[in-house]
C-alpha cells in the first residue's frame, strides 16, 4: 500500500546561548584524541598498558546527518555483512533520503530488504526533520533527548552519533558490551560492571571519556583476537 504523505516535524530544539555552547568539548583527530589519551592516563593510569601496546586508536568519525542514523536504523540487529548488502541496494537504488523515502511505498522498500519494524523506524526518522546542523551547537544530553525522540533510536545509537558524527570528547556508553567488558579489566573487578555501576566508577575520567571508549573498544578488540575475553 502506499504510503501516504506525512507532515515533518520541526526540530523543537533551539541554539543555545553562547555560555551553553562553550562547555561543548569536541575531540577532531588524531592528534586532539592522543592528548586526551594522556589526560586520562594521568587520571587513570591503568589505561597506560593499552596504550603502549595498541596506540593512538582510529577515531573513525563519520559525516553524519540523515545518512548515518538511516545507516545505523538498518544496521540494528544484523550482521556486518547483511547490514552491507541491504544498504548498498538501497544507496543503488537511491532510497536514502528522506524524499525518497517519503515517496517511496513500505512494497519498495520491503523489496529493498528493510523489515515492516526498519521502515517505521526511518519513517519516523523523516517525520521527525532533525536539524543536523544545530545539533552540533546543542550539549551532549540535548542531543541525545532529540535524538531519542525518533522511534527506533535509543541511547547507545544517539551516544554514538555524539562520538562518531559530532566528536564530542566525553562519551562513555554504559551499556555496551564491549565497554563493560573492558572497563572490568582496566578496573581490576570481578564481574562486569552494571551501567550505573559503570557510570560511577567512570566519572573521574571526564572530560575524557570518549578517549576511554576507544580505549577500551581497542582492548576488547584485541581481547577478541586472542580469544581472551572474560565471561
Amino acid at each position: 500500500m502506499k504510503h501516504s504523505s506525512v507532515n515533518r516535524q520541526p526540530s523543537v530544539f533551539k541554539l543555545p546561548s553562547e555560555p551553553a555552547c562553550n562547555l561543548i568539548q569536541t575531540m577532531n583527530d588524531l592528534s586532539e584524541l592522543e592528548g586526551h589519551i594522556k589526560q586520562l592516563i594521568d587520571i587513570e593510569p591503568r589505561f597506560a598498558p593499552i596504550y603502549q601496546q595498541l596506540g593512538v586508536p582510529s577515531l573513525r568519525r563519520n559525516r553524519g546527518g540523515f545518512r548515518e542514523l538511516m545507516r545505523a536504523m538498518v544496521g540494528q540487529q544484523l550482521s556486518v555483512a547483511a547490514a552491507s548488502s541491504i544498504w548498498s541496494k538501497l544507496e543503488n537504488a537511491a532510497l536514502i533520503t528522506p524524499d525518497a523515502i517519503m515517496k517511496a511505498d513500505d512494497d519498495t522498500l520491503r523489496s529493498h530488504g528493510l523489515s515492516r519494524q526498519k521502515i517505521r523506524y526511518i519513517r519516523s526518522l523523516v517525520e521527525h526533520d532533525i536539524d543536523f546542523e544545530a545539533l552540533a551547537h546543542l550539549p551532549d544530553e540535548a542531543v541525545i533527548s532529540e535524538l531519542t525522540a525518533v522511534t527506533g533510536i535509543g541511547k547507545w545509537t544517539a551516544q554514538m552519533y555524539l562520538l562518531f558524527s559530532l566528536g564530542r570528547a566525553d562519551i562513555l556508553a554504559v551499556d555496551d558490551l564491549a565497554i563493560k567488558v573492558g572497563a572490568m579489566e582496566v578496573l581490576g573487578l570481578d564481574e562486569r560492571p552494571t551501567p550505573k555501576q559503570l557510570e560511577r566508577l567512570t566519572q573521574s575520567w571526564s572530560p575524557h571519556r570518549s578517549a576511554a571508549s576507544l580505549l577500551l573498544w581497542a582492548h576488547y578488540g584485541w581481547l577478541k583476537d586472542q580469544e581472551a575475553v572474560p565471561v
